[in-house]
């Protein structure tokens, strides 16, 4: 099981200066990955300070030379494509190659969408997510593209340099679970980011919940290996044994420490810092 430090784009982490500190933090003390939030106003009547993921994980790339560095996640729907490819393969060149790329549909809806005069359809979300991504492959390899699907449209474009990873970054899909559906999308890339209806406090998932995912999953890929499961939530570095050792017997691959998401504290430097400095939890 490997260890990644999650943080939101807005408040103290709105400052690349910060997630810079962050990212340089997390790899000293033995993390594996750093993942930002991608989000543009998250709720609307929250006045808060925001900076855009791109550029916050540019700032950690230069910073470290080892973490693997991403969003945990990217509401494909609500970005182009075309620009959207453009900056991931740009940080994964910057990187060394060091990006993953965390993908779904974001929220909430009527805030991050809805504010701007965007669809708020989840359908119709979720039909401009799956194209997305399909585009985004086609992009990273450097090969002309062109398309003609129910949301966009490409003319023989060809975007360079291509990823610097081959074929392309790992690509993660969120979605809640017991939901099928963006569990379906999952199995068709590289990792399944399952939320839970309790995790509003980050109390982790149950070896039951995570296996029950892992056997929809690995039926939805018909054996082919290879693929990550992400479970988090709010642990100490002594929890490992008793918290996380079941985890990864019912199939997950990376514990994902959180801030809880109604604590006061999840946007704010001094207690993410702490939680880093006391290092992963241990197995």
């Amino acid at each position: 099981m490997r260890f990644s430090i999650n943080i939101p784009n807005f408040g103290d982490f709105a400052d690349a200066k910060t997630v810079a500190a962050v990212a340089e933090a997390a790899e000293r003390t033995g993390w594996d990955a750093l993942f930002v939030w991608d989000h543009v106003v998250h709720v609307k009547s929250q006045r808060r300070a925001f900076g855009d993921p791109w550029m916050l994980l540019t700032a950690a790339a230069l910073a470290t030379k080892r973490i693997k560095l991403g969003t945990l996640v990217t509401p494909v729907a609500r970005r182009r494509p075309q620009q959207l490819a453009r900056q991931v393969a740009t940080l994964d060149a910057i990187s060394g190659g060091r990006v993953i790329f965390g993908a779904g549909l974001g929220g909430p809806v009527e805030d991050e969408y809805g504010s701007f005069g965007e669809p708020t359809d989840n359908v119709v979300l979720a039909e401009r997510l799956d194209e997305g991504l399909d585009l985004l492959a086609r992009y990273w390899t450097g090969e002309p593209v062109t398309h003609k699907g129910s949301h966009y449209q490409v003319d023989d474009v060809a975007l360079l340099p291509p990823t610097v990873q081959h074929p392309r970054p790992p690509v993660w899909v969120a979605g809640y679970w017991p939901n099928k559906a963006p569990m379906r999308r999952a199995a068709r890339w590289d990792g399944a980011v399952p939320l839970f209806g309790h995790e509003s406090g980050r109390r982790p998932p149950s070896p039951g919940e995570v296996r029950e995912l892992t056997d929809f999953v690995t039926g939805q890929r018909d054996g082919r290996d290879g693929f990550d499961i992400v479970v988090g939530g709010v642990s100490r570095p002594s929890d490992g044994p008793d918290l996380l050792a079941s985890l990864a017997d019912a199939g997950a691959t990376w514990w994902d420490e959180r801030q809880p998401a109604n604590g006061l504290g999840k946007d704010r430097l001094a207690p993410v810092l702490r939680r880093i400095e006391q290092g992963p939890p241990l197995l």
